[in-house]
């Protein structure tokens, strides 16, 4: 598939699939003959990932970190694996401030509540 229809499957616009190319996240498959970019299935799952792992807060530097690593073969399984249960460290402690953050707000609405009722 060209660049046109990866970024329709992948939710990203054409720019922002040629900067990932441009620094090394994304490598298209192919070229086809007219010298466009060719993109697999893969490619949609890398992307999938790459989306959740933005999702998830885990800066450009990790995922480009985590790239190269992906690239280097089944050698880097380990230091993947601990890339990621560092991120998912990061993750879980970000998770419980928001939950506080939540809590307080969620207090601050029933003090405002209270007084608005009466």
């Amino acid at each position: 598939m060209n660049i046109g229809q990866f970024a329709e499957v992948t939710g990203l616009s054409a720019h922002t699939l040629r900067y990932y190319e441009k620094i090394d996240l994304l490598t298209p498959v192919s070229r086809d003959s007219s010298g466009h970019r060719q993109f697999s299935q893969k490619d949609i799952e890398w992307v999938a990932f790459i989306k959740r792992l933005k999702q998830t807060g885990m800066p450009l530097k990790g995922i480009k970190e985590y790239a190269v690593l992906r690239s280097e073969g089944d050698t880097t399984l380990a230091l993947r694996q601990r890339l990621l249960a560092s991120h998912a460290e990061f993750l879980a402690q970000k998770i419980k401030e928001d939950q506080q953050n939540l809590l307080a707000l969620e207090q601050k609405l029933a003090w405002y509540a209270e007084r608005l009722d009466h």
